[in-house]
């Protein structure tokens, strides 16, 4: 199954730059990487990067993460994918600009 993570433009660049991330303030705050589920990242992105332009959408094979990563209660009970260890950028299978549309962010219409 797929999970994707949302990254400002900086935080994908020190990506990119080191090969791994403990992710945004926020994850790191909490100790753990958040990601959503497709259903999930339109609603993640209105509520914490509305208004925001310049995100990057990465997907990445929850299989691959192994015990690392949690699905964890979070947002009116849901089960959201939580990685407790840095991302590293192999781990990445695809990632797409994250435009601001009309209304919100223009998602691909290929999300799984």
């Amino acid at each position: 199954m797929l999970i994707y993570k949302i990254f400002r433009a900086p935080e994908w660049a020190e990506l990119e730059r080191a090969g791994e991330t403990r992710g945004a303030p926020v994850d790191l705050a909490d100790g753990y990487i958040h990601f959503s589920t497709a259903a999930q990242a339109p609603v993640t992105a209105a509520k914490h990067f509305a208004g925001e332009d310049g995100l990057v959408l990465a997907a990445i094979e929850s299989e691959a993460l192994d015990d690392a990563l949690k699905w964890e209660p979070s947002r009116g009970g849901q089960l959201f994918p939580h990685l407790y260890r840095a991302l590293r950028r192999a781990e990445v299978l695809w990632f797409k600009k994250l435009p601001l549309a009309n209304e919100g962010h223009a998602f691909p219409e290929d999300m799984a």
